[in-house]
């Protein structure tokens, strides 16, 4: 009896079916990493918002002050109010340490992240 040996086009087949399915697999992992990107670029894009947002309220009651420097002058709590139209559970403070100064607290709690972020601006204001 003789043994026959297979010829070389019958050992290579399914060769082809192993490296197309091992090339949709590296294809896979590469959509994959591009949507997690894109979802931690959404995320970044909102939070860059919300901060963007609370320096122009903050520099909107300092603009307040300014214009109200003489009602100012012996207060320490000018006073607190809600922003949620704005920002998101957000709120703002403007407390006066010592005379002429005043720091502004702008908070908010973004959708989905229980941390409190706070954006804080200190200025000094002459003739209060």
């Amino acid at each position: 009896m003789q043994k026959q040996t297979p010829s070389l086009s019958s050992s290579q087949q399914g060769i082809v079916l192993i490296e197309a399915l091992v090339a949709i697999l590296i294809f896979s992992f590469a959509v994959l990493g591009i949507v997690g990107l894109q979802a931690a670029m959404v995320k970044n894009t909102a939070e860059s918002k919300y901060r963007a947002d609370a320096s122009y309220i903050a520099q909107q009651q300092i603009g307040m002050l300014w214009t109200d420097v003489d009602d100012l002058a012996n207060s320490q709590v000018i006073g607190t109010k809600n922003i949620d139209t704005i920002l998101p559970n957000g709120s703002v403070s403007v407390v006066s340490p010592a005379p002429g100064l005043f720091t502004v607290t702008v908070t908010w709690i973004s959708p989905g992240d229980p941390l409190l972020h706070q954006f804080v601006t200190t200025t000094s204001i002459s003739g209060a």
